[in-house]
């Protein structure tokens, strides 16, 4: 399967174009996208015992959020197969987790390829060319420190459950509350299942972008691209 992705890629004209280091970059970044779509369909070590855990996890999960048409219940890889209500919170809150920061990302990612920046931030590059910093100021530079500081406060300091009451995994909100509390249960359950779906589009869309970048053709997916 990776022969032939491998292949697959070099006869693409836009991805001959690039460096040997941004070829590798690309068909790793394509491989960790399309390894997993490969290991869903691998046969298990014992289907019958796979089988019958995916089965009694669908039963107790079938109706979270998230389990929904054409697909229901999807787990794959049998990560909530203990059939556990702790183990499956914590996966839901890595899922809620990874797609909000790609919703992030993906924003971002389109903003700047538009050509939208920050006073003092023109020179900077979009997408994967915002790395290099050759041809910045050294004002410019100090950003980017800034900015993973700031990462890793809202990581350890904000995206938790500071207060331990939380209302469902993801729930972040630690004593403020934004009008939540008086939205009926239907409305929270909306809101929760768009945030989900969102989260799991941008998920896909940024990796998608990323790969195509790295190949050399967004452009064509993305006529706007500068």
């Amino acid at each position: 399967f990776f022969y032939n992705f491998k292949e697959f890629l070099k006869n693409l004209k836009p991805y001959q174009q690039y460096p040997e280091k941004m070829k590798l970059a690309a068909l790793v970044t394509s491989l960790a996208v399309a390894a997993p779509a490969a290991l869903a369909f691998a046969p298990s070590s014992n289907p019958a015992t796979g089988r019958t855990q995916q089965l009694a996890a669908a039963s107790q999960f079938e109706n979270e959020i998230g389990a929904q048409a054409p697909l229901g219940f999807y787990d794959p890889f049998n990560v909530v197969a203990d059939d556990t209500t702790e183990n499956f919170s914590k996966w839901r809150e890595i899922e809620l987790k990874h797609g909000r920061v790609a919703m992030l990302a993906f924003t971002g990612y389109i903003t700047t390829l538009a050509g939208a920046r920050l006073p003092g931030m023109e020179s900077v590059g979009a997408g994967f060319k915002a790395f290099d910093l050759a041809n910045v100021s050294p004002e410019v530079r100090g950003v980017f420190p800034l900015t993973l500081f700031t990462i890793l406060c809202m990581e350890f300091g904000v995206m938790i459950d500071a207060t331990g009451e939380s209302e469902f995994p993801g729930d972040y909100r630690n004593g403020f509350d934004f009008g939540w509390d008086k939205q009926t249960d239907e409305w929270k359950k909306n809101k929760r299942t768009i945030e989900l779906n969102n989260g799991r589009a941008a998920q896909m869309g940024i990796a998608g972008i990323m790969v195509h970048e790295l190949m050399g053709n967004l452009g064509d997916l993305l006529p706007a691209t500068p």
